[in-house]
């Protein structure tokens, strides 16, 4: 098969395993041995090893699994035996350590009292730490005293005179006119506003209270019924979208900035506004004249409108669309490093992305023989093209052959004893599973069992399953540890037709020591285990959720 896939025809995964040896020349001229210290007391240890006197001969070094993934634009997977064969001996290793508690004002009070200086007088030292000690307090510290006192350094409040708590913040005009913050850190601000242990009343006035970070319009919002779950809907329209992009928040009254806060309910709502949104757009593109008041449509009348779409694009001239394709994502977590550098999303608080992207733009014609316009980029046409080359060669549908092959799964290493399935969570229209070509090293992917290509084809069921399954990955990367994810969707153009695309999301997790570098920016992800123990670990973690 000419394309890079590692999906066959008949449903199985295909991969490639290198067993390299071999021989280096070499040409070094001097030696250069020197102590290195001492080995468990036992004499001096030198780097003699690094200065081999002849030619180096690899009899045999660990073998390297290649997989390609499944979606050839999206680069090649290596897993190292070695590491992967200790992760299978030892697959509860598969986690990350809980946040360690730190409290400076805990070990300044103890230094304090043991050096017999009144703990007050240190009290303010915080604001004197250099800004780069601040910022990493800030982004560690789980103390809400230390977070308070950092967030007095990084901005101006004002007061319940009563009680002594923000009320809200000091305001001022930047140079261009605009109301901000009277920001004293802006960095400082930001990484203490985004950790989890800050007061919930710091938080609001900071970064949670409607028109705090803005003047984005709230266009839209979702409760449900028990009260439990508040999201509002942020108009971008300085967007990097065309047309303008929305973002479903939390409320100041529903905080969740980590996965053990995050409820059903809240994923429902974000997703909802998603639908709503979407469903309301395209309405308005085929019939210029609908109309909608003033409240959020419900659960039925989404569906209705939905199937009134489905019936009006089938006659309708879809060339007419302006914009054809959806656009959904979410980062979830933050991080700061003392350096400056942001690691992750613009803010903790849970929030998701969506938007319409247009179907063609405009060229700035840089010659009169350059197009007029060019198709606008959506992700999910790189699916598109590949599925239609991939039936084109093997006469195939893709997405049959690749459940088929998450089906069949079996181990990489080629043992019959251990974890079998990819399969992470499944009901009778959606799975959630690990890709056998991770992309992240706790990558999992989430697709409908049917041609269901984007959300105007999903129905209620579809959408309550999609919602659900969301909901059950970020939960489970966030008990295994996780705590910055991102997640996208690949979806297919509204107008394309029955193609036999599926909808596919990916969530991705970031590790702490996989930051991302020259391997990653050639599409070449490195694991440290097979991804059949990644799904057992991650079921095993759900059992107990």
């Amino acid at each position: 098969m000419k394309l890079r896939t590692c999906v066959s025809p008949q449903g199985r995964f295909v991969y490639g395993v290198h067993n390299p040896a071999f021989e280096v020349v070499n040409l070094r001229q001097h030696d250069h041995i020197a102590p290195l210290g001492s080995l468990n007391d036992r004499g001096p240890l030198t780097n003699r090893d690094n200065f081999p006197p002849g030619d180096v001969r690899a009899e045999q070094t660990d073998a390297v699994f290649e997989i390609p993934n499944p979606f050839p634009f999206r680069g090649t997977t290596y897993i190292g035996q070695s590491w992967a064969d200790n992760t299978a001996r030892r697959p509860e290793q598969i986690a990350l350590p809980p946040r360690p508690e730190v409290s400076l004002s805990a070990t300044l009070s103890t230094w304090a009292r043991d050096h017999a200086i009144a703990p007050d007088a240190l009290g303010p030292l915080s604001a004197t730490l250099p800004e780069p000690l601040q910022i990493a307090l800030a982004v560690t510290s789980t103390d809400p005293q230390d977070l308070t006192r950092l967030a007095e350094n990084a901005c101006r409040f004002e007061y319940d005179p009563a009680t002594g708590r923000p009320v809200g913040l000091q305001y001022h005009q930047d140079k261009q006119g605009r109301i901000r913050p009277h920001f004293l850190n802006k960095h400082l601000f930001k990484a203490v506003a985004n950790n989890p242990f800050l007061p919930d009343d710091y938080k609001e006035v900071m970064v949670l209270r409607p028109g705090v970070q803005g003047a984005s319009e709230i266009v839209g919002d979702y409760g449900d019924s028990s009260a439990t779950s508040h999201v509002f809907e942020y108009l971008r329209c300085n967007s990097y979208i065309a047309g303008g992009h929305y973002a479903a928040n939390m409320a100041p009254d529903a905080v969740r900035y980590r996965t053990e806060d995050l409820k059903p309910a809240d994923v429902t709502g974000m997703r909802h506004l998603y639908y709503q949104r979407t469903y309301v757009r395209l309405a308005a593109m085929l019939d210029p004249a609908a109309e909608f008041t003033r409240h959020p449509l419900t659960t039925d009348a989404l569906e209705l409108l939905r199937r009134q779409l489905t019936s009006t694009l089938q006659t309708a001239d879809t060339q007419a669309l302006p914009y054809n394709s959806t656009l959904w994502g979410w980062n979830f977590g933050f991080d700061y490093a003392p350096s400056g550098y942001r690691l992750h999303a613009s803010h903790q608080q849970v929030h998701q992305q969506y938007a319409m992207i247009p179907r063609r733009v405009a060229t700035g014609k840089p010659s009169d023989t350059a197009p007029d316009t060019l198709p606008a980029y959506a992700c999910g046409d790189l699916i598109a093209d590949f599925i239609k080359a991939y039936r084109a060669e093997t006469g195939r549908p893709f997405f049959d052959a690749y459940l088929l092959a998450i089906q069949n799964n079996h181990r990489m290493d080629g043992q019959a004893k251990g974890p079998h399935s990819l399969i992470v969570h499944a009901d009778d229209r959606v799975v959630l599973f690990v890709p056998k070509a991770q992309t992240s090293q706790w990558e999992l992917q989430l697709m409908p069992l049917t041609p269901v290509g984007n959300i105007v084809e999903a129905d209620t069921a579809m959408r309550a399953s999609l919602d659900k399954a969301i909901y059950t990955a970020i939960t489970v990367l966030g008990a295994m540890g996780a705590r910055m994810v991102t997640s996208i969707e690949f979806s297919k153009r509204i107008d394309a037709g029955a193609t036999g695309q599926h909808l596919l999301y990916s969530i991705l997790p970031r590790l702490p020591e996989s930051p991302g570098a020259f391997s990653e920016a050639q599409l070449r992800w490195i694991n440290g285990h097979y991804p059949e123990d990644f799904a057992a670990a991650c079921r095993r973690k759900l059992a107990t959720l």
